[in-house]
């Protein structure tokens, strides 16, 4: 995103140390006291899992040179040092896939994630054959969650996703959607299957998801993953020059990031944020935005207030 430079000043990485993971070590650190991560439980099970996870759209979608993956796998070492599980991917995501299994492989950190990917096909000969092509590209014989793309034939890969689970290929189900012309139909699916996850859209400037679809996910136990906090970073363009509020530093609150994140997870409704990013300043600062206290319902309006 590219506004979000504009509004995180000094923690951009040199270019020559960009190719260097040895040296990025050394330049930027995870957040202190990463066991301090908040966490929430997913309804079904009881399983803890950190309030922000990771996405990998676009971020992680790159070719075999290591130039262009040395500052993923930072990204990816941050992530788990800062507390982080959760990583949300797949097949559509181009080569998302294959580089986070590489990656995932090469710092032997498998056992520490929360693999969720989707199906996004038509049929369940087809939805299979994805399924086992995600499993080769992620180097895993299993995913934690496994989701209906954006609903798409979704009784299909919703019955066949079911038939996984059954088998210990997937421990949760799960049906996402990225808009808010998809709620109505999501909120239908939920009502009618139960699924254990629930992925939608929800921000500061889009919060359809608090009417019908969080109070929908808590009254059937249904856990909820969050895209788009950041809105493809046009919040932060909206917040461009302007300072946080002035309960942000007692807060602990330093970068309008971490007040965008704790926006969304501070709704009980929400069990983890999934924003993606290619670049290790902006994990280290994502994961920041996992500790602290709920926001409060007058600093949530404040935020509301200032980015209009």
């Amino acid at each position: 995103m590219p506004t979000r430079r504009h509004v995180i000043s000094g923690l951009a990485l040199a270019t020559a140390s960009m190719t260097l993971p040895h040296t990025l070590r050394g330049v930027i650190a995870a957040p202190a006291a990463a066991a301090t991560m908040n966490t929430r439980k997913i309804p079904v099970s009881g399983q803890a899992i950190p309030v922000i996870g990771m996405g990998s759209s676009d971020s992680m979608n790159v070719g075999a040179d290591a130039s262009e993956r040395a500052p993923l796998k930072e990204v990816v070492r941050l992530f788990f040092e800062g507390g982080g599980t959760v990583i949300d991917t797949a097949p559509s995501y181009g080569r998302s896939e294959a580089v986070l299994g590489d990656l995932l492989a090469e710092l032997n950190l498998r056992d520490k994630a929360f693999l969720a990917t989707k199906l996004g096909t038509s049929g369940r000969d087809a939805g299979l054959a994805q399924f086992q092509q995600s499993l080769r590209a992620l180097k895993t014989d299993k995913v934690e969650l496994l989701q209906v793309h954006n609903l798409r034939d979704w009784k299909t890969q919703l019955a066949l996703i079911n038939e996984l689970k059954a088998q210990g290929k997937t421990r949760y189900s799960g049906v996402t959607h990225y808009l808010q012309s998809g709620h109505a139909d999501l909120a239908d699916v939920v009502r009618t299957t139960k699924p254990d996850f629930l992925q939608i859209n929800y921000s500061i400037i889009a919060r359809e998801a608090e009417q019908t679809l969080f109070p929908l996910a808590q009254q059937q136990g249904v856990a909820v993953l969050i895209n788009r906090a950041f809105e493809d970073g046009r919040l932060f363009e909206r917040v461009k020059g302007k300072p946080l509020p002035d309960w942000a530093a007692d807060a602990g609150i330093t970068s309008w990031a971490q007040a965008f994140l704790r926006f969304a997870w501070s709704h009980p409704a929400v069990t983890a944020v999934i924003p993606a990013t290619s670049r290790p300043d902006r994990q280290a600062d994502n994961l920041k935005g996992g500790h602290g206290d709920m926001l409060t319902a007058k600093q949530r309006q404040s935020l509301i207030d200032i980015v209009g």
